[in-house]
């Protein structure tokens, strides 16, 4: 009998960053990850509902969900609302590559 062999996503992913095209893509969306992370992060510390997160800011959930799905651009103030509502601060800052 042949047995499924199944694959980590770590170690795909690891197998796909040695691709220069790969990794270059996956880096572009770092800002999303880190924006989408923290915000997860912090609603869910503040026992908060994405639906609950999004009253606090006068919109609806699904543009919640879109943001921590990373399906979105949010504006630079839509952002600080979400900031505010979770107590957090917004810091931009450019750094060298």
């Amino acid at each position: 009998m042949n047995k499924t062999k199944f694959v980590s996503h770590k170690k795909i992913h690891s197998r796909w960053m040695e691709d220069s095209r790969y990794r270059c893509e996956y880096e572009k969306l770092e800002p999303k990850f880190q924006i989408a992370k923290t915000i997860i992060e912090a609603r869910v510390e503040k026992k908060l509902s994405q639906a609950e997160l999004a009253k606090k800011i006068n919109t609806g959930q699904a543009v919640i969900s879109r943001l921590e799905n990373m399906n979105g651009k949010p504006s630079l103030s839509f952002l600080q609302r979400v900031a505010e509502a979770l107590q957090l601060k917004l810091e931009i800052r450019f750094l060298p590559q």
